[in-house]
């Protein structure tokens, strides 16, 4: 009787590149694992994915009559639900990402501690199942724009580039966030905080007209800020998209993105023996 092939699997030292081939392999997985979360943020909930809907509509009532009657915050000549609802849908769409892709590994234990696979599709893969949560939420805005009588413009068809752009300015805090929460739980805790610090420095609830002119391009510093404001411009063409600040944020994105892979990739090799 002839003997396998034994593979014996070493950690390696220093930086570990990333290898495409491989994750081309385990693309099954990938999906696998999307479609698994996917089913999990809703079982055994009343309302299923009637939430994804519920949730950024309430904000937006809320924000509405804070900051649009009682704040008066300017909204460019848009109904202010539209204005916020286009900058809630992003916004959402990343902080949720950004908190599902911290908690994905310690979530995952068991395969991280029994199989071998690349261990950055975790983290993808919790992101991801996100998009499903997004493309619900746009069917929502397209019926609120009928009924406040506003026609989405030709740049909405930069819809999925934009979307894309604000995933790219996630998965770099998430790869980094997640890894750091293997070992240190007190992550957890901290991301609540800095979401919502991170949403008030971002332009969802005001345009960046309403930033004084000094503090924009600090602004832009923000990975999320050009994206979510381009989204916005995009959809309702009620002003051109600006893209020196899209290119700043899409920068600092593509810049945090290698340091979180860099961080991930440096550290992987323990998660199965720390977790």
């Amino acid at each position: 009787m002839n003997q396998g092939t034994e593979i014996v699997i070493k950690p390696q030292r220093g930086w570990v590149p990333l290898n495409l081939g491989e994750l081309w392999e385990f693309r099954g997985l990938l999906y696998f694992l999307t479609w698994r979360d996917v089913k999990v943020k809703y079982k055994q909930s009343v309302l299923g994915v009637a939430w994804v809907i519920f949730r950024p509509l309430i904000t937006m009532a809320i924000f509405s009559l804070l900051f649009g009657r009682l704040g008066k915050f300017p909204s460019e000549g848009v109904p202010y639900p539209i204005f916020v609802f286009l900058g809630l849908l992003p916004w959402t769409f990343f902080s949720a990402s950004l908190t599902e892709t911290t908690m994905s590994l310690v979530t995952s234990t068991n395969l991280i501690s029994k199989i071998y696979f690349p261990r950055i599709i975790i983290p993808v893969s919790a992101g991801l199942a996100n998009l499903l949560d997004f493309v619900v939420s746009m069917s929502m805005l397209l019926i609120m724009m009928f009924y406040y009588k506003v026609v989405p413009q030709p740049g909405i068809l930069l819809a999925p580039a934009l979307v894309l752009a604000i995933f790219v300015a996630m998965l770099g805090p998430g790869l980094l966030f997640s890894a750091v929460n293997v070992r240190y739980r007190d992550v957890k805790y901290i991301i609540p905080f800095l979401v919502q610090i991170w949403m008030f420095v971002t332009p969802v609830i005001y345009p960046v007209s309403f930033v004084p002119e000094k503090y924009r391009l600090l602004m832009y510093l923000n990975p999320v800020a050009g994206p979510i404001e381009a989204f916005r411009a995009a959809v309702l063409g009620h002003t051109a998209i600006n893209a020196t600040g899209l290119f700043i944020s899409m920068a600092v994105s593509v810049a945090l993105f290698f340091a979180g892979l860099l961080y991930f990739r440096r550290v992987e090799r323990t998660f199965a023996d720390v977790i």
